[in-house]
């Protein structure tokens, strides 16, 4: 009954996103299911992704047209995130702007992007989020794409894993923060992978199953705060959405992260938005309403009640793990 009064909130109409995430990657439904269909149908036309693309100017940003990355995280950058994890396509022509914009002007010439005017080379976190929100808009065979995926392969630590801060002449340690490649590679068609990508694939899954997802150094407690929008910021929801995605699903290793989704459950069924960002308090909430602020985080849900967006992410990876997904 509990299990059944979740799914029923996912697939409420009015946020025609969570349903369409809920028909097709809960419940299996196929893009020709009538359902599937009007929900994706239905995606621009009221909820979230409509009041987002409401906020956009004609020619395609977000608040300023010659810094798509500023101000966080209202700027085109974080929203075009944003609509990518809630089903938009470049189907829609106000995407469709925004990502050519997009491309152009984060495009570095070593073949990955950046949001850093008068910087020539490319950051691995920019790289990697962008790419991911690229393939998932309908770009999967953009040349950028294929780039980005060669300078993520290039810029991997020999024995695994990637550092946001791995600059040419700054070259630094791994971190299990740098999970950007991973997701994009965990979205990326697999018929389209290079050897060279599935090895890197590899190295950097067992860079993060060593770890258990969240051993590294101290503990930092960020990590085990669920939180949305993603952005750049890690937390073990996102290390088990990627790697099971992956195909890690029956790890052992996989074991501290998904018990931890498990005690988080609430007994309604429902997972609660921890935090909007997870170092930030969750009371301080910035809407497109408010005046944007630089590091003030832009929210779909309160932090403290259930979150349909947790809820989704935590019920596909549990299902994932337990094999009914």
């Amino acid at each position: 009954m509990t299990e059944r009064r979740v799914l029923e909130w996912l697939l409420e109409e009015d946020q025609p996103s969570v349903r369409y995430l809920a028909l097709t990657q809960l419940l299996g439904r196929g893009e020709r299911d009538p359902e599937v269909r009007t929900a994706k149908e239905n995606i621009t036309r009221t909820g979230w992704v409509k009041d987002i693309l409401g906020q956009q100017r004609p020619s395609g940003y977000w608040v300023h047209e010659k810094s798509l990355w500023t101000p966080s995280f209202f700027a085109t950058n974080w929203m075009l995130l944003i609509l990518s994890d809630l089903g938009a396509t470049k189907e829609e022509p106000g995407v469709d702007r925004a990502c050519k914009m997009w491309i152009r002007q984060f495009s570095k010439g070593d073949g990955g992007f950046s949001a850093f005017k008068g910087q020539s080379y490319s950051h691995l976190c920019i790289t990697g989020n962008t790419t991911r929100a690229l393939i998932r808009f309908g770009y999967a065979d953009h040349p950028r794409v294929r780039e980005a995926f060669r300078w993520l392969v290039e810029n991997q630590a020999e024995k695994g894993g990637w550092s946001c801060w791995n600059f040419p002449g700054r070259r630094r340690g791994r971190s299990l923060d740098s999970w950007e490649p991973l997701s994009a590679l965990a979205v990326y068609p697999r018929q389209k992978w290079t050897k060279s990508m599935k090895a890197a694939c590899e190295k950097g899954a067992e860079f993060f199953l060593e770890r258990e997802l969240h051993e590294q150094g101290e503990r930092h407690e960020p990590w085990y705060r669920f939180h949305y929008p993603i952005h750049y910021y890690y937390d073990v929801l996102v290390g088990l959405d990627f790697l099971t995605a992956l195909g890690h699903s029956a790890d052992r290793r996989l074991g501290f992260a998904a018990g931890l989704v498990r005690e988080k459950r609430r007994p309604d069924g429902k997972w609660n938005l921890d935090m909007v960002r997870p170092e930030s308090v969750p009371e301080v909430i910035y809407t497109p309403e408010g005046t944007p602020k630089d590091l003030s985080p832009f929210a779909l849900e309160r932090a403290g009640e259930p979150s349909k967006m947790i809820t989704l992410t935590a019920l596909k990876v549990l299902g994932r793990i337990d094999g009914t997904i």
